[in-house]
């Protein structure tokens, strides 16, 4: 019988355990490694959450140091591109700081900051848009309240209680009209006047005001108003168009002579430029206020909280020599002609679904 002999092991082969063993122990210290260097970051590197609370004497010290480090910071608004540009420039000329700008639609701020937050990305650093928008992204957790000297200046009206959000400025809703078309003893008294059929085929509205239009109506007292404003597009008609800044356009191009829902801001702004328009706020009076937040997973905090406060202090200035309201105390006189009602965003959010309905059934689509 013949015996095969067994050929001896090579070394490489003796050794594949042992190496096999080494190398998942060195595997095993590397993620050890990149987990405490993953927390060592986040401790060395403040968030906005812990930068929030800041109020020693080296707070815009810090701030302005911290910012220049991070060399910009990230902002969504709705504003018109000249008005925030001037903001912009006055940011980055005082603190050397990049803002870099995304403009879009309220509607689409709120779209895009909700999705990529849920997504897992947080490009936002400050978010600055209007009072329902604000106050619909605050629901999704996105905003980081910001303690500042500089809310001690603003009407009490900017300030809501859980601080997530400040008012920059309000936009009061006025009346505005063609000055080549419609003449001042003929401009109406009251949304009353508005029945009259001289008025048929000469009014507009912006096509998102439901908001405007619940505080309007529940001033009016809500049965009354709807039972007005139904008698007012049954007579006359409302021609309906989307944007404040075109339908203060139509006016002035005449297409729409008279123009419920403009922004007193931009009406003010043509009507200086030479522009044959001029406004006027019809009782009760409405406003709304644009908010400014901080972003809560903001990747540059010192610069997000920095404009943050530019927003509040310097750039109040700005706004009001653009013909803006301010949110700042007494920085412009209330326009007259009637009382004004400072639309509550979380009510205003709360009942949308309920003005919205009842804006398209009378306003916006009239059967």
């Amino acid at each position: 019988v013949s015996i095969r002999r067994l050929k001896p092991m090579g070394l490489m082969q003796l050794l594949a355990p042992l190496l096999a063993v080494i190398l998942a122990i060195v595997l095993a210290l590397l993620a050890a490694w990149a987990l405490s260097m993953s927390a060592a970051a986040q401790i060395t590197q403040p968030t906005a959450e812990h930068l929030a609370s800041h109020a020693g004497a080296d707070r815009m010290e810090k701030l302005v140091a911290g910012a220049k480090k991070e060399g910009s910071v990230a902002v969504y608004s709705s504003a018109a591109m000249d008005d925030m540009g001037a903001i912009v420039a006055a940011f980055e000329k005082k603190y050397g700081v990049k803002v870099r700008l995304w403009r879009g639609s309220s509607e689409n701020i709120v779209q895009r900051a909700v999705t990529e937050a849920r997504g897992g990305r947080f490009e936002a650093d400050v978010i600055e848009t209007g009072a329902l928008a604000m106050e619909s992204m605050r629901r999704e957790r996105l905003f980081q309240e910001i303690k500042t000297p500089a809310l001690s200046e603003l009407l009490p009206a900017a300030i809501l209680p859980h601080r997530e959000w400040i008012g920059t400025r309000f936009n009061i809703f006025v009346a505005a009209y063609n000055t080549r078309l419609i003449k001042k003893d003929e401009l109406p008294k009251s949304y009353d006047d508005l029945v009259d059929r001289r008025w048929k085929g000469k009014l507009g509205v912006e096509a998102e005001d439901s908001d405007r239009f619940g505080g309007v109506v529940t001033a009016l007292g809500e049965d009354k108003g709807l039972a007005l404003f139904r008698e007012i597009v049954a007579a006359n008609g409302l021609s309906v168009r989307k944007g404040h800044t075109l339908l203060a356009n139509l006016v002035v191009s005449g297409e729409v002579p008279f123009a419920l829902t403009t922004y007193a801001y931009k009406a003010e702004q043509l009507r200086k430029s030479g522009a044959p328009i001029d406004w006027l706020v019809l009782s009760p009076g409405v406003a709304r206020f644009e908010g400014v937040g901080v972003a809560r997973r903001a990747a540059r905090p010192h610069a997000a909280i920095l404009f943050f406060d530019f927003m509040l202090t310097d750039a109040q200035d700005i706004l009001r020599d653009r013909d803006f309201f301010p949110a700042r105390a007494n920085a412009k006189s209330l326009p007259e002609g009637g009382d004004l009602h400072f639309l509550d965003p979380v009510k205003a959010l709360d009942d949308s679904a309920k003005w919205s309905k009842y804006f398209r059934e009378i306003v916006a689509a009239p059967r």
